[in-house]
């Protein structure tokens, strides 16, 4: 399942969006939980760890400082 899980961090994918952070959190919990779909009296502990490992990841991305991948200079042409 976490094989699906793609790297979210600038410049592999430069415009990660909160859907993003959700999908790979959705398939995080989904592993260390063992369950695919949580059953109903398990739900809402499901959906607040994947909400808590959402907003884990955007905090993470937010704050990563990723170096030489915007400053590259251009190259000069003749």
């Amino acid at each position: 399942m976490c094989r699906s899980i793609k790297t979210l961090r600038p410049p592999v994918t430069p415009e990660a969006t909160e859907e993003d952070f959700r999908a790979a959190a959705l398939q995080y919990v989904r592993k260390v939980s063992g369950f695919r779909a949580p059953a109903a009296h398990n739900r809402e502990a499901f959906d607040r760890a994947v909400d808590a490992v959402a907003e884990a990841t955007a905090r993470l991305l937010g704050e990563l400082e990723v170096r030489g991948a915007s400053a590259r200079p251009a190259r000069a042409t003749a």
